[in-house]
């Protein structure tokens, strides 16, 4: 195995399937940007054992034993056993930024989750998916991202806790891909937006089955975008504290991300007929206006 080659692998994968939030991660010192790519190829392959066409032809029980191979084989791998080109570099990124497993299990539960369970009743329920899927994703990036040198030999008393705010700034993503991709989700028989709020606002599961866009359909957007941009606020927080070379990237990336809100609001909220996406114009121009926050919140 070569380490150099595994991680290229990680970085065109990356590349290739998040744009967005590959333009984030060049911002990153060399070290940190692999480890990022490594992460973040690990989560995809967990998605892919639910989410992936092959995944989808698959009977429940076939699912879930994937999911228990794969939580034993993370096991595996924090206890320092390798066996694939991804192994090696989660390996290898444990060991430059150590962290817990925790998340990673988490994330692998997140996903029995969509198992059996294809709606949400309450907010509270979508926010322990969300959790789950997602906001792991911040605690896993935490210890690669680092605090502030300022602050490293702090009193504990005095030192920051960002866990709260990756943890929103996973949630606020995961909000933002579920609002996004309501017409791809409704193809596979879920809906994630909670149930409470189709009654809130008098829309039916039929009426989104359907695609209906009307007045209904508009309002419950709007307040759906509204909760996710509250999310992205919560993170903000804790990127003040972050080391001088992770908040760059970090403000880029949360920026571009919350973009997509607008760009739904943009095209009328019909998520049904319009894929949303931040254009490379507003990336290039978002560029240097994060970093300006960055060296000033």
């Amino acid at each position: 195995m070569n380490l150099n080659d595994d991680y290229e692998s990680c970085r065109k994968e990356t590349a290739k399937w998040a744009k967005t939030f590959y333009l984030g991660t060049l911002l990153l010192p060399p070290k940190k940007r692999k480890a990022i790519w490594a992460i973040y190829v690990w989560c995809r392959r967990t998605d892919e054992l639910m989410d992936s066409p092959e995944a989808q032809k698959l009977p429940i029980n076939e699912l879930a034993n994937r999911l228990n191979e794969w939580e034993a084989k993370t096991r595996n791998v924090f206890a320092g056993t390798v066996h694939t080109d991804l192994d090696a570099v989660i390996l290898d990124t444990l060991e430059k930024f150590p962290q817990s497993i925790q998340p990673y299990l988490d994330m692998i539960e997140g996903q029995r989750m969509d198992l059996t369970q294809t709606r949400y009743e309450t907010f509270n329920d979508l926010e322990l998916y969300c959790y789950r899927v997602a906001g792991t994703v911040g605690l896993m990036t935490q210890q690669v991202m680092g605090i502030d040198n300022a602050y490293t030999n702090a009193p504990w008393s005095i030192k920051p806790d960002t866990s709260q705010a990756a943890v929103a700034l996973g949630i606020a993503n995961q909000l933002t891909n579920i609002l996004r991709d309501v017409g791809e989700d409704r193809g596979r028989g879920r809906i994630y937006i909670p149930q409470e709020d189709l009654v809130k606002f008098d829309y039916s599961e039929e009426d989104l089955m359907k695609g209906t866009l009307n007045q209904q359909w508009e309002l419950l957007m709007a307040f759906q975008l509204k909760r996710a941009r509250e999310w992205f606020e919560k993170s903000e927080e804790g990127v003040r504290w972050l080391s001088e070379d992770a908040r760059w990237p970090v403000w880029t990336s949360l920026r571009l991300y919350r973009g997509i809100l607008d760009v739904i609001e943009r095209n009328n909220y019909d998520v049904f007929n319009n894929r949303a996406y931040v254009s490379k114009w507003i990336k290039m121009l978002e560029l240097p206006i994060s970093y300006v926050i960055s060296r000033t919140k």
